[in-house]
């Protein structure tokens, strides 16, 4: 019998440091490194846009937006994830300087490689942060836009803009934007 080698171990300091160091981004998952992979023009344009009208309405706010440079901590589960974009205000997200904590909206721009972990896995782990108020998925293949939030309940309700709205609502920050801003010059991903 052959022995399968097992993926080293690290733990979320080494994942930190190595990180902190690495030409190359990676998600840690359970102790196990996940390389990230580059990204589409319509990815690219789709988060800009979307951090350019994020950021003027923030302004002042003590909200801080990143983009997807910054990794989100979920202590409860082990993992540290990229997403597109996440926004805090926080003050214990000050006190961390390599990743957050306690994001308020978390949102993912949807590719073929990404989509099912993002709508999945990721979304069941975004779920376990108390502070986490919305979390959003935007195709880069068509205008669609899904927020979900949760009820008093505490369940997670999702509400989608279409091409056939003209206008998107993200509620954790009291903002809403056009349709045709947050795609502006985006050629669709078709494959």
């Amino acid at each position: 019998m052959i022995a399968t080698p097992q993926p080293p171990y690290f733990s979320p300091e080494e994942y930190l440091q190595i990180e902190e160091k690495s030409p190359l981004k990676h998600e840690y998952i359970g102790g196990q490194l996940r390389a990230m992979v580059g990204s589409s023009q319509a990815h690219n344009t789709i988060s800009g846009n979307l951090l350019a009208l994020l950021r003027g309405h923030l302004r002042g706010t003590g909200c801080r937006v990143f983009i997807s440079d910054m990794k989100v901590r979920i202590e409860q589960r082990n993992r540290f994830y990229y997403p597109d974009l996440a926004v805090t205000c926080d003050e214990r997200d000050r006190q961390t300087r390599l990743y957050l904590q306690c994001p308020k909206l978390i949102v993912e721009v949807l590719s073929d490689s990404t989509e099912a972990f993002d709508r999945g896995d990721k979304f069941e782990d975004y779920q376990t942060l108390e502070s986490l108020d919305e979390y959003v998925l935007i195709s880069s293949k068509r205008h669609l836009v899904q927020c979900f939030r949760p009820n008093g309940e505490g369940l997670w309700v999702l509400q989608s803009y279409t091409g056939e709205q003209s206008t998107f609502q993200l509620r954790s920050l009291n903002v809403s934007g056009s349709l045709a801003e947050l795609y502006e010059d985006v050629f669709f991903d078709l494959g």
